[in-house]
């Protein structure tokens, strides 16, 4: 645990990639495999769930502090965050033990989360008294399912690819899985990970695994710049960007798997794409959009996408009832055709790919199989234009795919580009009414805010603020700083590390969609919110109202 632990903390202090890449080469060239299997599990984006239950873990340290109960709870307000609050007020273990990362997952942490309520304070006791101080926040983060580092999953890959001499594509054509929440990772897939490349690598007909998804850079320059930087428009394929869940069906072997961009199997809870992926011929992989979709009424007229929040009802739900399926049907909004008969054609040209695609739905002609329209323009002027009626068509804008690219690894730019040309956010000025305390650099920082729109016009006696969102990003570390101090000189009451504040500060918010929601107290939810600017020009009276949010909902 204490090379991981050691890891972490220099990850956490740099800012510089260079350090960090650094850091990570030196770990995995010379940890253990079975623990660097873990540690490229934690590092590259796998989720460990929560193992032991909040309220217990903080009844558990407060009492081994020999801290009263007001001291422990302001400590771990000034603090704002439990793992490292529990790390920093216990005692000094009596009987320190050095085990590995994975010896301590294996045999200490993982038995926690089945062990009975009357012998887990034992257990956890136990454990407390066998790490080295230095070593115990790493520990309670994985524990409260709080690990997060400033390292991205490029990185981890970056440095495997180093350690390994691997081109870094194949390394992250190997990472497709591997975080899978259910995954027990072991010193054999620490060590294929850096393996050399085998021959037959290419096309593995009998697996499962999808490849790296290539992702879109976005699109600033200025419409008047378009044909200067991109060239005419004949030289595009030219998409609408749809609102849905980015998603691979592969068929290989006879079996089907569906696996989304955040590398979550789906297979199980949409059995309408699961049919479609037994109808695909063997040794294929699409890459397209999974969408709520109505079918045009006794075969006339074209079918249409539903809302985001259509689809939000189906995605928690591991099995999926009749009347569900009859609801709300989902379709797989291809795009990209990634394998075909069995061979790897990311290589081949964008042009060339959509046409083997379109050959493929024509010949299958499956319900749940709707290719995604590309539109046309004369000029990039035109297809502003019908950019300009993308929120009409539930759409977030367009993709524009150069027609001789290749298919990429994630957001890079040597196999050609992929550009997302997307319409203007939704906003609304709205008032910071809670705030709570950021994570890793942030965490001694006011910057997670909640906030409000009134529920009636100025002249309405007594309205009230009510709230609807919560957003953390959009300002500048100055912004932020000024921001804390206001929170701490405007606190009304404190709910453990939320505060409550004077409503004194504007801010505009945009996001990308809105619906109406019972589970919120506004009646409305809205998706990706963030901070567009402090509206330091406008009063809190000024700010909006839940009627604004209301006209802002879709028809």
């Amino acid at each position: 645990m204490k090379e991981f632990a050691a890891l972490y903390r220099a990850l956490d202090s740099s800012t510089s990639s260079l350090a960090k890449q650094a850091a990570l080469q030196q770990y995995f060239a010379h940890a253990a495999p079975e623990d660097a299997a873990w540690a490229v599990y934690f590092l590259a984006g796998g989720k460990p769930r929560q193992l032991v239950p909040s309220k217990l873990l903080k009844a558990l340290a407060q009492q081994a502090s020999g801290l009263p109960q007001w001291l422990f709870d302001e400590s771990y307000d000034a603090v704002g965050d439990l793992a490292e609050t529990i790390s920093l007020l216990l005692p000094q273990p009596e009987q320190a033990q050095d085990l590995g990362l994975s010896a301590w997952l294996q045999t200490r942490l993982l038995p926690l989360r089945t062990a009975a309520p009357e012998t887990l304070a034992g257990m956890l006791q136990t454990q407390w008294q066998q790490l080295p101080a230095q070593d115990r926040l790493v520990y309670f983060k994985l524990i409260t399912g709080s690990f997060r580092v400033g390292v991205s999953k490029l990185q981890v890959t970056q440095a495997l690819a180093a350690v390994g001499a691997l081109d870094s594509k194949r390394v992250a054509q190997r990472l497709m899985g591997y975080t899978h929440p259910n995954a027990r990772p072991s010193a054999a897939d620490f060590e294929a990970l850096i393996a050399p490349e085998r021959d037959d690598e290419l096309h593995q007909r009998t697996s499962g695994q999808p490849y790296p998804f290539f992702l879109a850079h976005p699109l600033t320059v200025a419409l008047e710049d378009f044909e200067t930087t991109l060239g005419p428009p004949a030289q595009w394929l030219v998409e609408w960007k749809w609102d849905g869940i980015r998603a691979q069906l592969v068929k290989r072997a006879g079996q089907v798997w569906l696996w989304s961009r955040g590398e979550e199997l789906l297979t199980d809870r949409f059995p309408e794409l699961a049919a479609l992926g037994a109808a695909l011929p063997d040794g294929s992989v699409l890459d397209g959009e999974i969408v709520v979709w109505r079918h045009p009424v006794d075969g006339a007229g074209a079918g249409q996408v539903q809302s985001f929040a259509q689809l939000q009802k189906r995605i928690g739900r591991k099995t999926v009832g009749s009347k569900l399926l009859k609801d709300l049907p989902v379709v797989l909004l291809a795009y990209d055709l990634l394998e075909h008969e069995g061979q790897d054609i990311r290589r081949t040209p964008q042009n060339e790919r959509r046409a083997a695609l379109e050959l493929m739905a024509t010949q299958l002609a499956h319900p749940a199989l709707v290719l995604s329209e590309c539109v046309t323009g004369d000029s990039w002027q035109a297809l502003a234009q019908l950019r300009s009626t993308a929120r009409e068509r539930g759409v977030e804008g367009m993709m524009l795919k150069a027609a001789s690219s290749h298919y990429g690894v994630g957001r890079t730019k040597d196999l050609g580009v992929w550009w997302k040309w997307k319409i203007d956010p939704l906003s609304i000025d709205a008032v910071l009414i809670y705030a709570q305390r950021g994570h890793g650099r942030r965490a001694s920082l006011y910057s997670d805010y909640t906030f409000a729109v009134w529920d009636g016009p100025g002249d309405m006696p007594e309205r009230r603020l009510v709230p609807f969102a919560k957003a953390y990003s959009g300002l500048t570390d100055q912004e932020m700083q000024q921001v804390d101090a206001v929170v701490r000189k405007t606190t009304r009451e404190s709910f453990g590390p939320v505060r409550s504040v004077e409503p004194t500060l504007v801010f505009e918010l945009g996001f990308e969609g809105i619906a109406r929601s019972p589970r919120h107290k506004s009646g409305i939810a809205v998706r990706f919110p963030r901070m567009l600017r402090w509206r330091q020009d406008k009063t809190v009276a000024q700010a909006d109202t839940l009627q604004s949010l209301e006209a802002l909902l879709p028809p």
